[in-house]
């Protein structure tokens, strides 16, 4: 019978998706931490469950990250400018 709690799709090589996410955030707080996980969820678990769709859903998280790293520096550099 399959683990609908924990299916295969969140296990590689005795290494549990969580444990690697959890690592991966330690240093992480909020949406950082939420983005990244996430992202790192979609892309363990592509092959084997979502497809090119779950790489779409990780490419989203990446690029929502990328455009917050994007929107800090433009409010910095007119913070210094103006400032």
């Amino acid at each position: 019978m399959k683990d609908k709690i924990n299916p295969d799709h969140y296990q590689r090589d005795g290494m549990e998706c969580i444990d690697a996410i959890k690592a991966a955030v330690q240093n992480l707080t909020g949406a950082e931490a939420y983005s990244t996980g996430s992202a790192i969820k979609y892309l363990w678990r592509w092959k084997e469950k979502g497809g090119k769709d779950d790489l779409k859903k990780a490419k989203w998280f990446v690029n929502d990250m990328i455009g917050e790293i994007e929107d800090m520096e433009l409010q910095e550099e007119l913070a210094k400018k103006h400032g």
